[in-house]
């Protein structure tokens, strides 16, 4: 296994820790639901999205599929089959050995309409950074991306779901919402496809947010199962941002359903 991944497998370990610690015991930290995003926006719903034609997810039953830690070798394949069931997802991508690494993948991402999201440089825990160690984690990768696709991202994950003080406010400043999720399939931990896509279809609800890494052999090959399920019970697929519209993520602050 490539050292990058062993890493990744630890770290998503420990991801998945605590997110059962925060589902089980509660979070400290303020959190702001899509519901309570979009109420926030409700005054521009007619222009946002009416206008637009775009997915009103107070209505409709939405979910939004989110892949981490991109791209990889698989991405696109991936993104051939989002292309195909007419999917757009929100890709939260790591700078060191992805972005730089694959810049026609990560053009290709924001080409096809997907949201381009940062997951830092390195993947280290910003928690346990320095201001100054935070920053240049998240606008080293800011800048790959803004130089790539001429655009820099307004959303980003934290690494294992883990943020504080100093990470909301280095977030703030670079113009970053926080992004964590409802549902996963620990995919670090198996290749199984189809017991990926078992986890997340038992864990999916209305305003989900679904976190899966196609750097891993499983992930995949799992999503059109995934897809094609949730489509029949009557899921619309939408990017954060939709999910949220007509209200916006603001930056710093954190966003989970």
């Amino acid at each position: 296994m490539p050292e990058y991944r062993k890493k990744f497998k630890v770290t998503a370990v420990a991801a998945a820790v605590t997110a059962l610690a925060l589902t089980l015991g509660g979070c400290s930290m303020d959190t702001t639901s899509p519901s309570a995003a979009r109420d926030s926006g409700s005054d521009a719903k007619p222009l946002s999205l009416s206008a637009a034609g775009g997915t009103d997810c107070a209505k409709a039953k939405c979910i939004a599929l989110t892949f981490d830690a991109g791209p990889g070798k698989d991405t696109p394949k991936l993104l051939d089959t989002l292309k195909e069931k007419q999917v757009h997802a929100t890709f939260f991508l790591l700078g060191k050995n992805h972005v730089v690494k694959h810049p026609d993948v990560v053009r290709r991402i924001a080409a096809e309409g997907h949201e381009v999201a940062n997951h830092t440089w390195s993947h280290h825990r910003l928690d346990e950074l320095g201001t100054d160690e935070i920053r240049n984690e998240l606008s080293r990768t800011q800048e790959a991306i803004a130089k790539i696709t001429g655009s820099r991202p307004t959303l980003m994950r934290p690494p294992q779901g883990r943020t504080s003080d100093d990470v909301t406010s280095v977030s703030r400043e670079l113009g970053l919402a926080q992004i964590l999720w409802s549902a996963t399939a620990k995919d670090y931990s198996t290749t199984d496809s189809e017991l990926i896509r078992k986890r997340i279809l038992d864990q999916a609800g209305s305003d989900g947010i679904i976190l899966l890494h196609d750097i891993y052999d499983g992930t995949v090959p799992a999503v059109p199962g995934i897809i094609d399920e949730l489509t029949k019970r009557g899921y619309t697929f939408v990017t954060v941002p939709e999910l949220l519209a007509p209200g916006k993520a603001n930056p710093g602050e954190v966003y989970r359903p």
